[in-house]
């Protein structure tokens, strides 16, 4: 059977698993991941079937995680990196900004860097702060590096595959919010490249673009505006370095209208890239101005608050009807 349905934690597992299987150079480290499967269970099992010397667990020390899989990579190995939740990443912040993306640079090409950095990303979990960020745009800044993020489980078991399977090093993002619900893997395989954006569903009015767990939110509020006699059309980004603008623009020449939504802070943002973009490719066939759509520019709150600072399919909604006001 080429079609099963499962969560997007177990997708991303089941990627492991066959990447594992297909490369006895594929490693997995990182903390808590090997008995225990890591914290969200993505691993489990996975130490079990393919032994300790290839996942296993590291020290508290994300500096030194990624600093060994840079040694690894440097020796032939493909590792792949678990960050245990996203605010966590900031003591490797220093080897992935200035080793990681450098070195096949600094090498004139010649030497490869094919590291993986798992990161479970954004809210809608009930955490307090360092456990519900979406810091992607520091990373999307740092030439050297991509970045890809999947909002459905067939996107999750395909593109960890092809993320390993890269010469280059891809951080991860994987929408923590979203490793439960279920979706259909064709596990015979998967019709979308790495890099590029999807139709989550076609529309003639308006553009959402949107990426990770924002998606879902995006297609709830693509169906309530649906049922007022507006057409949507949501683009998922996928890819969030490098981004696929021929496929937002071909949008954006067919709606006029653009919502760029994410839950990250706006300013300096990846959703400011894309907006300030679409703006200077497709000034000509913009009917109003490019609308964004995200969290606050404040710390990311305590629990009670994060449905007041996560946009929902209210604040989109609301960006939909300024769009079309115009």
């Amino acid at each position: 059977m080429t079609i099963e349905n499962m969560p997007l934690g177990k997708a991303i597992n089941a990627g492991l698993r066959k990447a594992l299987a297909d490369n006895d150079k594929v490693l997995l480290m990182g903390e808590d991941i090997g008995k225990l499967g890591g914290v969200f269970r993505i691993t489990e099992g996975l130490q079990a079937d393919f032994g300790t010397h290839r996942v296993f667990d590291t020290p508290l020390a994300e500096s030194g995680i990624v600093g060994t899989a840079i040694g690894l990579a440097m020796r032939g190995y493909r590792p792949v990196c678990e960050i245990q939740f996203d605010g966590f990443i900031y003591p490797a912040f220093d080897q992935i900004t200035s080793q990681l993306a450098k070195m096949t640079f600094r090498h004139e090409g010649a030497l490869p860097m094919p590291v993986v950095i798992r990161v479970p990303y954004g809210g809608h979990i009930g955490a307090v702060e360092h456990h519900q960020e979406s810091n992607e745009a520091y990373f999307a800044h740092t030439a050297g590096l991509r970045l890809v993020s999947p909002s459905n489980a067939n996107d999750a078991y395909w593109m960890i595959q092809e993320a390993i399977a890269s010469d280059d090093p891809v951080l991860f993002f994987e929408p923590k919010s979203r490793y439960w619900p279920k979706g259909d893997v064709n596990l015979a395989g998967n019709p979308t490249p790495l890099h590029s954006a999807r139709v989550a569903r076609p529309g003639t009015d308006v553009t959402l673009i949107g990426h990770g767990a924002m998606v879902t939110v995006l297609l709830q509020a693509a169906e309530i505006a649906e049922g007022e006699g507006t057409s949507v059309e949501v683009i998922d980004l996928r890819s969030l370095s490098p981004v696929d603008y021929p496929t937002i623009l071909e949008s954006v020449r067919k709606t006029g209208r653009v919502v760029v939504a994410q839950e990250a802070s706006q300013n300096v943002s990846l959703g400011s890239e894309i907006a300030a973009t679409i703006t200077e490719r497709a000034f000509y066939s913009l009917e109003a101005p490019v609308i964004r759509v995200s969290g606050f520019d404040t710390p990311f709150p305590p629990a009670k608050l994060e449905t007041i600072f996560l946009p929902d399919a209210d604040r989109v909604l609301d960006a939909v009807d300024r769009v079309l006001s115009y």
